[in-house]
């Protein structure tokens, strides 16, 4: 029988807390900690519910609000670096806090109104916000038609359905959910995970990934005030061209943060192996040309991966200059889109490729179970799973040979 998640959201505006920067201390120490024994938490399957407290308490989440409303004023840049460094230490954890980083972007990093703000307010004091969107009927991944009906209630609604996928939900405080009304206009409510009729199923059965609570999420005639909803607009929220480009890039940071473990891993595996093989060109492991060679080709495919995000974050910072400009958009958007349809396409295929290269820098003892270190494929291939890069590679060849724009739609 799957678990129900029966930790309480906490009084999300009690928080007083300084503004965590990307190249703060505590933001150091904070990965560092998020690292400690996290290869054996995946194998034990031990939810990371204290760390995602220490997230919490950290600032972490407001770490893209502007300075002057109290966040980390982080450009896009700084924050695929924070996601890459958070995602070698644990991929899980940096999984989690996908869809809040997402979150912040859509809706509070400049609140357009008085229920913006309030998003904002609470994420500042430390909320994390968790996605119900996919739902079992839907023909389509991540598409209509929305099934989970605003229902009017008096003058809010209710709302009753079934999201699967729900990543980062079970460790969050509110949970914003894709509905639509009675005549089929998409929007998403924003509303706390302990509401009453909410059940948080721990039912992710993934072969990676297994510790982002990416179970179900069951709403049972869910109450939902007015000013929870927000309609998406083609200037707001899901209907803006492109903007999925943020989420998707996010997994293809993870992905080039799982290969910077990799590395990690790969040195420490040569420089403590006290045997090599009898046919070895060295009887020191760490002197093996071969397994240098290796570690090298490791090491080049971590250093293209972030170059790779790093580029395509930058093209998202110029997007923002234009947008808080008030200047057009859409044409940089969608050179935002295909550089990061581009990194995916590689790093994807560099990272699955050098969770293999792992094991032939340890011999046979590497494979033990212990170690755990089979993880870095499955949550690379898993990750890689999302939106196929082979879908991407096609879109990008349209481009190249007939002009074809990428879709500018959810889920690209």
């Amino acid at each position: 029988m799957p678990a129900l998640a029966s930790e309480p959201a906490p009084d999300l505006l009690a928080r007083d807390l300084p503004p965590l920067t990307a190249d703060s201390p505590a933001l150091d120490a904070l990965i560092a900690t998020i690292e400690q024994g996290a290869a054996q938490r995946e194998l034990a399957r031990t939810l990371p519910f204290e760390l995602v407290d220490l997230v919490r308490g950290s600032g972490l989440g407001a770490l893209r609000i502007p300075v002057s409303a109290g966040g980390g004023g982080a450009s896009y840049r700084e924050l695929y670096d924070v996601v890459i460094r958070l995602a070698a230490a644990d991929a899980n954890v940096a999984h989690i806090l996908r869809n809040h980083f997402v979150f912040v972007e859509r809706y509070a990093r400049q609140p357009g109104d008085a229920t913006q703000a309030r998003w904002q307010a609470a994420v500042l004091s430390g909320a994390i916000v968790g996605l119900a969107n996919n739902e079992p009927t839907a023909k389509v991944v991540g598409g209509s038609p929305i099934e989970t009906i605003l229902r009017p209630d008096g003058d809010g609604f209710r709302i009753s359905g079934r999201k699967l996928y729900s990543t980062g939900t079970l460790f969050s405080d509110l949970v914003l959910v894709r509905v639509a009304d009675l005549d089929g206009r998409p929007a998403s409510a924003v509303i706390p995970v302990d509401r009453e009729g909410i059940a948080l199923v721990d039912d992710w059965d993934g072969v990676g990934q297994r510790l982002t609570g990416s179970g179900t999420t069951v709403f049972t005639d869910v109450r939902i005030a007015p000013d929870e909803v927000v309609f998406d607009t083609p200037d707001l929220g899901y209907g803006v061209p492109y903007f999925s480009t943020l989420p998707q890039l996010y997994l293809t940071a993870i992905n080039a943060g799982i290969l910077r473990g990799i590395l990690a891993d790969a040195r420490a595996l040569v420089k403590r192996r006290e045997r090599s093989f009898f046919f070895a060109p060295a009887p020191v492991p760490a002197d093996d040309p071969i397994l240098q060679q290796v570690v090298g080709e490791i090491s080049s495919n971590a250093f293209v991966a972030e170059a790779a995000i790093l580029a395509a974050a930058d093209a998202q910072d110029a997007i923002e200059v234009l947008r808080d400009a008030g200047r057009p958009t859409l044409e940089a958007a969608h050179r935002g889109a295909i550089l990061a349809a581009k990194a995916k396409v590689v790093v994807d295929d560099l990272v699955i490729r050098s969770g293999s290269l792992l094991f032939d820098v340890g011999g046979a003892s590497a494979a033990h179970r212990t170690l755990n270190l089979d993880r870095h494929w499955r949550n690379a291939r898993t990750l890689a799973s999302h939106n196929p890069r082979l879908y991407k590679a096609r879109a990008l060849g349209q481009l190249e040979l007939n002009g074809t724009p990428l879709p500018p739609s959810s889920f690209f």
